[in-house]
């Protein structure tokens, strides 16, 4: 393109100087019908050689049927392009009172600029869209080619695509991190700065999860591999942010239903005017028909209105991935603006979703070991963070845990499995209570004495026999009072839905000023309560990182999945905020609101310049004032609409 332009340019200027500079010596010199030979042989090169990617667009718009910018440039060009050269070949062919200046005129010039001009606003088009698929870019250069395999042996380099889950790979100072795993020896920070926008490297030491392409800071670390290839996170932003930048918003559609019978209604308008212009102007009446039938082709050229949106999405969708918020399609982030009620889940969520095993309080004829031994068991064949924790506490304890087999998770009640050939059930209190399993008055007074303080209770039963209880404290994250405060400002409604009890949530709802709070509902439930506010006329955002919120996900106007969740969760989900904090909800609100804004401002600005343009163009001034509007100048009119779309749609990548 920049080829095509700068040879087209080049070419354009004698064209002008020989159209328009009669005034200067060595042009006067030169015969008028010579004049307008030199213009055709400079001229027709640009509009047919380097004018190839408008005949291409074209072209295209004829075939498909779907009128828009390249139809009217192209008639645009077309006609001053056919009319001149036709003109200049048959001269009989316009009556001797329309010939002026010693010849027939041309407007070879007018063809010439225009495409030059075509090409000018293409080629800031491209650079533009280029410019924000910059960090798509940089995170395709993140991952290195070759990892550090870790073998029995020594340590041997081998290629990236022959690492395999499971196996164990070195990650030397400074290096960066080629696969998704975990730490399993080593402690170091780690710059995650390209992923989530979080400038302060990040503490990793054994048991932490690392993500291919971040980069190691001064300790040398040893990980377990788990996702590799397509299955890497970075691949998954890298697929999601494609796939969004290709999707068309509803607004989108709106402005492609415009241009539909726009085009057609402004080659009928154009029509009309050369008629009139043919049948009513002064003479030379068909130079004024031509001139003005073309510029009238040009100036409504809609470019502006097909950038208006899909720009605007472009740079929006590039800022959000660099700030961590990937958006699945061009649908969620338009949704995202209309929303004014977020439903967030607690665990993971607003919670650091890494809790710790506080107290264990056996029943007598057991023993603390005992009842972690059976609880680990268990729990060691479920994803939730709850059950993470027991499995940690049991191994510190130096607590053997046991196989399993019958695993079964019972939603929004716990967990079930054989442990020995007995079933061992390890869950929530109000559901055992439900299913008629009883609990002793001082052991139910423990167990709420313990909720009330901001614990989660787990009671574990061996063969339908309570053991035990198991008190699980889990902070809140550093981040989410502010983050909270931050939604409250934008005039959102916060609501918790959370399976934990009821006094846990109340303590955390309450400290963190929620406006609405549930506990203890299964993810029937929490899709449910979505369904239900949606059918009240809310827009939902439902926010979570586990399997049990994929249904609410899945339900809601926009489902925003934590990163640092469950795939079942991310793939539910039509946003996923890599850093996983409440932070990325206020950014990607935020950041929805100013696409949005931005789309409209764009919008109107398309419009108006059309509907000024036109009459402008169709020679409504002239009667009153004499003014008429050279098809060049409507070129240049054109392309700067272009411009100003491009320039107010890359103010979002400073958002």
């Amino acid at each position: 393109m920049r080829h095509r332009l700068l040879w087209g340019a080049l070419m354009t200027v004698p064209v002008l100087l020989l159209a328009m500079g009669a005034d200067l010596p060595f042009v006067r010199a030169i015969p008028p019908l010579a004049n307008r030979w030199m213009q055709c042989v400079w001229s027709l090169p640009v509009v047919v050689w380097a004018g190839i990617p408008l005949w291409q667009g074209f072209w295209r718009s004829l075939v498909t049927r779907s009128p828009g910018m390249f139809t009217l440039i192209g008639l645009g060009v077309g006609v001053a392009a056919g009319f001149s050269t036709a003109v200049l070949l048959f001269p009989q062919l316009v009556p001797h009172e329309f010939q002026h200046g010693g010849g027939v005129p041309v407007y070879f010039e007018s063809a010439a600029v225009i495409t030059v001009l075509v090409l000018l606003g293409q080629l800031l088009e491209a650079r533009a869209t280029a410019a924000t698929g910059t960090a798509i870019r940089a995170l395709l250069r993140l991952v290195p080619n070759n990892a550090l395999l870790v073998g029995e042996e020594g340590d041997k380099e081998v290629p990236l695509d022959e690492v395999r889950p499971g196996q164990h790979l070195r990650i030397k100072p400074g290096a960066r991190v080629p696969v998704d795993g975990i730490v399993t020896e080593g402690h170091s920070a780690v710059d995650e700065s390209m992923l989530t926008g979080e400038p302060m490297p990040q503490p990793k030491e054994k048991g932490a999860r690392l993500t291919a392409g971040t980069v190691n800071g001064q300790g040398g670390l040893v990980m377990r591999a788990e996702k590799v290839g397509s299955e890497t996170l970075l691949h998954h932003i890298i697929q999601m942010v494609r796939h969004a930048q290709a999707s068309k918003a509803p607004v989108q559609r709106l402005a492609d239903r415009v241009s539909a019978w726009f085009v057609p209604a402004v080659v009928l308008i154009a029509a009309v005017t050369f008629l009139l212009w043919w049948r009513f102007g002064p003479q030379p009446a068909l130079a004024y028909a031509v001139v003005n039938a073309v510029s009238v082709l040009i100036i409504a050229c809609p470019c502006a209105l097909g950038l208006a949106t899909p720009m605007a999405l472009t740079v929006g969708l590039g800022r959000g991935a660099q700030k961590g918020i990937l958006v699945r399609d061009a649908v969620a982030l338009e949704l995202l603006e209309q929303v004014d009620t977020v439903m967030l889940d607690k665990t993971g969520t607003l919670t650091e979703g890494r809790p710790t095993v506080a107290e264990i309080i056996p029943l007598p004829g057991y023993n603390a070991r005992d009842v972690l031994a059976c609880a680990a068991a268990v729990e060691s064949a479920s994803e939730h963070p709850l059950a993470g924790a027991i499995v940690r506490a049991a191994q510190e304890r130096g607590v053997p845990v046991a196989p399993v087999t019958e695993f079964q998770a019972v939603p929004g009640g716990g967990v079930l499995a054989l442990v020995g050939g007995q079933e061992v059930f390890v869950g929530q209190h109000a559901y055992l209570e439900k299913h008629g399993v009883k609990m002793q008055a001082d052991f139910s007074s423990q167990s709420k004495r313990l909720q009330d303080s901001g614990h989660t209770v787990v009671i574990v039963v061996l063969d339908e026999r309570p053991l035990g209880l198991i008190a699980l404290k889990d902070k809140i994250k550093a981040t989410t009072p502010t983050a909270v405060a931050a939604l409250h400002k934008l005039g959102l409604r916060l609501c918790m839905l959370t399976g934990d009890n009821q006094a846990t949530a109340q303590r955390v709802g309450s400290q963190l000023e929620i406006d609405e709070i549930t506990a203890e509902v299964t993810p029937q439930e929490k899709l449910k309560h979505v369904q239900q506010a949606r059918q009240q006329g809310r827009r939902i955002a439902f926010a979570g990182d586990g399997i049990n919120d994929a249904p609410a996900l899945a339900a809601a106007d926009v489902g925003m999945a934590m990163g640092t969740g469950t795939d079942v969760a991310m793939e539910s989900a039509a946003i996923t905020l890599v850093k996983g904090d409440l932070h990325g909800i206020h950014h990607a609100i935020a950041l929805s609101r100013a696409t949005m804004r931005t789309i409209r401002q764009n919008l109107w600005f398309a419009f108006l310049y059309n509907g000024l343009g036109i009459p402008v163009a169709a020679g409504l001034l002239y009667p009153l004032f004499g003014i008429l509007l050279d098809p060049m100048l409507a070129g240049a009119a054109m392309s700067l609409s272009s411009v100003s779309v491009i320039l107010n749609s890359l103010r979002l990548r400073r958002a």
